[in-house]
This record gives structure tokens, C-alpha cells and sequence, in this order.
């Protein structure tokens, strides 16, 4: 058998293999660093929404609190739920009909749930 020569590598095709190997990377890193990308942005913007909503809430409160400590505030918690009356306001407490009885408002009496029988025998058998 003749010998014969061991392949030549040809230094042209081995550049041009490792130049398309070197883009293949570079697109690869471009890509991760695209979607992390997108993924900060959709972050981002949903920080800046509850920033905002965390800024009308305070800004809401504020005004609550400017509210109740202000003159009309005091007088309508006086007036509805302080029963306080101003000078001059005459205060009407109702009455009933002489002679008539109050009225009554029945309660409604709980309707009692009733238990799973392995409960009623647990008790019967185990509790005094």
C-alpha cells in the first residue's frame, strides 16, 4: 500500500469555521442580553405603576387628614355622631304615642347546625 499523505488543514476553512463560530457566540450573548433587556423593562414599568399608585394613595391620605382636622369635619361629627347641638338649634327627641307600647324587634334565634354522627358518638363514648 502506498502511503499517503495526511490531510493538509487547510488554513482558510479553519478561519472561516471559527469566524462563523465567533458570530454564532456573539448573536447567542446578544440574544440573552435582548431578553434580559425586556425582562428589566416589564420590571420597570411595573415599579413605576405602584409608584404612582403609592403616590395617589398618600395624597389621598394627606387630604383625609387635612379634612378631619378642619372646622367643617369637626362640626359634622359633632352634629352626627357626637349628638352635639349648636346655641339656638333646638334638639327634637322623638316620643311614642301615649298609651302606645314600644315597639319590639324579634332577634332571630340561631338555627343550630347539626353534627356528623361519628361526633355525636365520639362525645357519647369519650367526653363526659
Amino acid at each position: 500500500m502506498p502511503m499517503t499523505n495526511p490531510p493538509i488543514i487547510n488554513v482558510r476553512r479553519a478561519v472561516i469555521f471559527a469566524g462563523i463560530f465567533f458570530l454564532i457566540l456573539l448573536v447567542i450573548e446578544f440574544n440573552t442580553r435582548l431578553e434580559e433587556f425586556n425582562r428589566l423593562s416589564a420590571q420597570r414599568e411595573t415599579v413605576k405603576l405602584q409608584a404612582t399608585e403609592a403616590a395617589q394613595t398618600q395624597t389621598a391620605l394627606q387630604t383625609q387628614v387635612a379634612y378631619a382636622g378642619s372646622d367643617p369635619a369637626v362640626e359634622e361629627w359633632a352634629r352626627t355622631e357626637g349628638h352635639y347641638v349648636l346655641e339656638g338649634d333646638q334638639p327634637v327627641v322623638p316620643l311614642g304615642q301615649p298609651g302606645s307600647e314600644p315597639v319590639v324587634v324579634p332577634t332571630a334565634t340561631p338555627i343550630p347546625t347539626p353534627l356528623p354522627n361519628w361526633q355525636i358518638w365520639w362525645k357519647l363514648f369519650f367526653e363526659n
